[in-house]
């Protein structure tokens, strides 16, 4: 990926929001949860009071309004910084 955060930051995909229907109404992706979770694509180097703890692959849990929302050759993802990282999944 030609996509590496600087610093504290961290590059997250977001897994896809499931798409509920309820008696045939789809619901639009203006309306569906933001998703909370996903995977870590790319990290900074860390500075020298933070370490980087995570890594590329992680599977995340963050907040509902962490990060910024980016789009980068049609795709998009999340820049934070890895203190609004809640968890590590597995």
């Amino acid at each position: 990926m030609n996509l590496k955060p600087l610093a504290d930051r961290v590059l997250i995909k977001p897994t896809p929001a499931e798409e509920v229907t309820m008696s045939g109404i789809i619901i639009p992706d203006s309306a569906k949860e933001k998703p909370l979770r996903g995977t870590v694509l790319s990290v900074g180097k860390g500075t020298k009071d933070e370490e980087m703890i995570l890594k590329e692959g992680d599977q995340v849990l963050y907040g509902k309004y962490a990060g910024t929302e980016i789009e980068f050759e049609g795709e998009k993802y999340l820049i934070m910084r890895q203190t609004d990282v809640f968890a590590v999944i597995g």
